[in-house]
């Protein structure tokens, strides 16, 4: 099994979304684990552990939404004004990448809130993690 999947199956497990006919490894079967109830496990096994969890919520993460993108000369970008348009990679309705910390998530649309712009995420994307 690769690192992602055991993690996301760590994850999983977590949540209470695990598969119930996947072979996970317990806690009790990592060589040399006896659990004891020395372990400070304050939660029952399966629950999911929301203290340890909330300890990452404050961590601040860059979000970006690119609508597309465009390859262009030095020279040509200095002979714009303003009005110029630059054509970008996407078609109308074409759904834009969502990043975090420049690691593609997910893909959305562009949405208008109240005077702002911003993006509804319609596909999670699955990276494949080296």
């Amino acid at each position: 099994m690769s690192e992602e999947n055991q993690g996301q199956d760590d994850i999983d497990k977590l949540m209470g979304n695990a598969d119930k006919q996947e072979s996970g490894m317990e806690l009790d079967e990592i060589e040399g684990h006896q659990p004891n109830e020395s372990d400070g496990q304050d939660f029952q096994i399966g629950e999911p552990m929301a203290n340890d969890v909330t300890a990452i919520y404050d961590i601040p993460v860059q979000i970006s939404a690119v609508l597309g993108r465009s390859t262009m000369q030095v020279s040509q970008l200095l002979k714009m004004g303003r009005g110029a348009v630059i054509e970008l990679d996407r078609k109308v309705g074409e759904a834009i990448d969502i990043y975090v910390n420049n690691r593609l998530v997910a893909r959305g649309e562009v949405v208008v809130v109240e005077d702002k712009l911003g993006v509804t995420m319609t596909e999670i994307v699955k990276s494949d993690r080296s």
